[in-house]
């Protein structure tokens, strides 16, 4: 009988994997989830609170622009670290340059004004609120008739 495998091929593949490479076993557990930018959304009687992990950024490194009712959140980073030993040769160079966004549809009727946002610890934590529904109002539309 053919039993399905929650370790894939077989128990020992996956087993001796992880003493092979063992860093593999820990990017697999969160493959699927970006590693920047994880976004709890909570919802309550008046609007939606997102809070937004943003480690190691800056509040002047995000920005957030609502355009067509998407709220768009835009993070960006720069890393130089230079070592240099006594006679000026490189011991080790490492650069970073990086751009993380992420976009929400909050509704066409949400204006800026109403959105409000607060960076604090690495957390950006915005405030969107409800707005209603505005019922479309139907016009009897009639044709006029020559006679």
């Amino acid at each position: 009988m053919l039993m399905p495998s929650i370790f894939g091929e077989s128990l020992f593949d996956e087993f001796f994997d992880d003493f092979a490479r063992p860093a593999k076993s820990v990017a697999r557990v969160n493959a699927s989830v970006p590693a920047v930018m994880r976004t709890d959304v909570k919802e309550s009687d008046t609007g939606y609170e997102l809070d937004i992990d943003l480690p190691g950024y800056k509040k002047e490194d995000v920005q957030a622009q609502l355009k067509d009712g998407y709220l768009t959140i835009t993070a960006s980073t720069k890393s130089n670290e230079d070592q240099k030993n006594e006679a000026g040769k490189y011991i080790r160079r490492e650069r970073y340059y990086g751009t993380c966004s992420r976009s929400f549809y909050v509704g066409e009727d949400i204006e800026q004004e109403d959105i409000k946002a607060k960076f604090e610890d690495g957390i950006l934590k915005i405030g969107v609120p409800k707005k209603d529904a505005k019922p479309k109002v139907e016009e009897n539309k009639f044709i006029t008739i020559e006679g």
